[in-house]
């Protein structure tokens, strides 16, 4: 069986518990994902997938609530039509 990469762990403890995120946690596997990862100032980060429709702004600050992290995870397991 193969190790599962820091991302690979992220994204699954991601999908099981969506509480106690931090933004920085977001931010480094929306990287590793090649999301693009937007602070348009204020207290928001705007994340997107290049041809995707869907964007994602998640407030900053903690706790993050889970109504958003199912909204990361959404943009993330989009596939183009």
């Amino acid at each position: 069986m193969l190790a599962m990469s820091k991302h690979e762990k992220a994204l699954q403890a991601l999908r099981t518990n969506p509480r106690d995120w931090r933004i920085e946690q977001l931010e480094a596997l929306a990287h590793h994902l090649g999301l693009k990862v937007r602070k348009p100032g204020g207290s928001h980060v705007v994340f997107q997938k290049d041809d995707c429709p869907l964007e994602v702004s998640v407030p900053a600050h903690r706790p993050i609530k889970p109504v958003y992290i199912a909204q990361f995870l959404a943009l993330i397991d989009w596939k183009t039509p």
